[in-house]
């Protein structure tokens, strides 16, 4: 069995309660009124930097449009991206680790539908992980009910000025709509808990009676089940809480390509916590041609994500279609740091680090592997998410950081503690011996 220990625990408190003080103030820290802009951006010109950094590209962006329009239309616009910039941190900390765990959910499944040999060792590990589900679920769910009913200004659909102006998201409102967003969540999110709930609950159960596969035939069922739900469910996720952030625009290979970043963000974290594991004198049954399994998948799934990446792209890009490039034409201009980074980080780094066979078994490479793969996902939850809700005033700053310490600090005492619930080795599995004797 499992202890968490007292350092872990606590190390995890302190992320959870640093994060959420940062994020209050990040909230508290939000420009209420034009006023209050134009003051930041008068800092900004007399002093060159401090507060009004935020706005420093806005106030270039939109210089034009006072003399277009009078007023203050434009330095409303600012207000509202820089009101939303906590939102949009906050929400992109809770889908980048809900979306670990449902990866791991989805990894978990497709090896009891695929009867697995290499894999049962590691089940309890996938199973703490997908603990997370329940808590980080919960937290994404009324984030997502606060954006659909328009309390913040994330999904420009639901603001109701916007679309009465708006003749293409009107067209989509049958779908774009608060009630069907909510309902829809709702679907997805008690799909995926439902069937974690029995997949845990028959695990125990084969352990209480490993002489028999009665619990594992279910499981496999269930698994099976489950796939097809997912593939369906996780692909209308992708077009209701990313793609929609951006309602005039869409992509046929979206749902692949976040597939592809949460299951190579789970594999990832399964190889980390059980790097670390072993690194405490637990899982001494796996071993490391486990442990080169999981870098097989993580260098496969990078590959995979940069297939539909460059696919998406080069098709959009090379056809020029402006209501179609504009999205990537609007990403480069305005965020190429995180952007061209986020190729790095995905691509390039473990196709050197990962490629050769060897260095898979290292695991303080795997380790460093997994850390740059992890952050360049988040990178890509973030550029994904911020140029439509924040647009030019975007800057790495407390509200970013202190959704990630809050959110890392909740998956970290979510997982270990679940961890501590049960036998770190899954007794009934069939393929248990096949399991512990691995090796390629």
């Amino acid at each position: 069995m499992y202890t968490l220990s007292n350092r872990l625990r606590l190390f995890s408190i302190i992320l959870m309660v640093v994060g959420l003080v940062g994020l209050v103030i990040g909230f508290a820290d939000r420009p209420g009124s034009i006023e209050e802009v134009k003051e930041m951006m008068a800092a900004h010109d007399a002093h060159g930097g401090g507060h009004g950094e935020a706005v420093q590209a806005a106030s270039h962006g939109e210089s034009h449009a006072e003399d277009a329009h009078g007023g203050d239309a434009h330095y409303e616009h600012i207000l509202h991206q820089l009101q939303n910039k906590p939102w949009a941190s906050l929400y992109i900390a809770a889908f980048f680790f809900f979306m670990i765990a449902l990866g791991v959910l989805a990894f978990y499944a497709i090896q009891f539908a695929a009867q697995a040999g290499w894999s049962p060792v590691l089940f309890r590990v996938m199973e703490a992980i997908t603990a997370y589900l329940v808590p980080g679920g919960l937290i994404l769910f009324v984030i997502l009910a606060l954006s659909g009913f328009h309390v913040n200004h994330l999904f420009v659909w639901a603001d109701p000025e916007v679309v009465a102006h708006d003749k293409l998201i009107q067209g989509k409102s049958g779908w774009l709509n608060g009630t069907g967003f909510i309902i829809r969540a709702a679907i997805f999110m008690g799909g995926w808990l439902l069937y974690r709930h029995f997949a845990v609950k028959f695990s125990r159960k084969q352990d209480e009676s490993p002489e028999g596969n009665v619990w594992y035939k279910k499981s496999f069922k269930i698994a099976a089940g489950f796939l097809v739900f997912f593939i369906y469910t996780e692909s209308m996720m992708s077009w209701d809480w990313i793609m929609s952030f951006d309602p005039h625009w869409f992509s046929t290979l979206f749902g692949w390509y976040v597939f592809a970043s949460l299951f190579v963000s789970g594999i990832t974290t399964i190889a980390l916590i059980t790097i670390y594991l072993k690194s405490k004198g637990y899982l001494e049954f796996v071993n490391n041609s486990h442990i080169h399994d999981l870098a097989k998948f993580m260098f496969g799934i990078s590959i995979f994500w940069t297939y539909l990446w460059f696919s998406q792209f080069m098709l959009i890009w090379y056809s020029n279609i402006p209501e179609e490039v504009t999205y990537f034409i609007t990403r480069i201009e305005d965020y190429k740091l995180p952007f061209f980074g986020m190729l790095v980080m995905n691509f390039i780094f473990p196709l050197l680090v990962l490629m050769n066979s060897d260095f898979k078994r290292v695991n303080w490479f795997v380790v460093m592997a997994g850390i740059v793969i992890l952050c360049g996902h988040y990178i890509d939850v973030y550029n994904m998410v911020m140029p439509a809700t924040v647009g030019e005033s975007w800057f790495i700053g407390i509200s970013e950081i202190s959704a990630v310490l809050l959110f890392l600090g909740l998956f970290l005492f979510v997982v270990f503690r679940a961890l501590t619930k049960a036998p770190l080795l899954a007794k009934g599995n069939p393929y248990l011996e096949e399991s512990k004797h691995f090796h390629y």
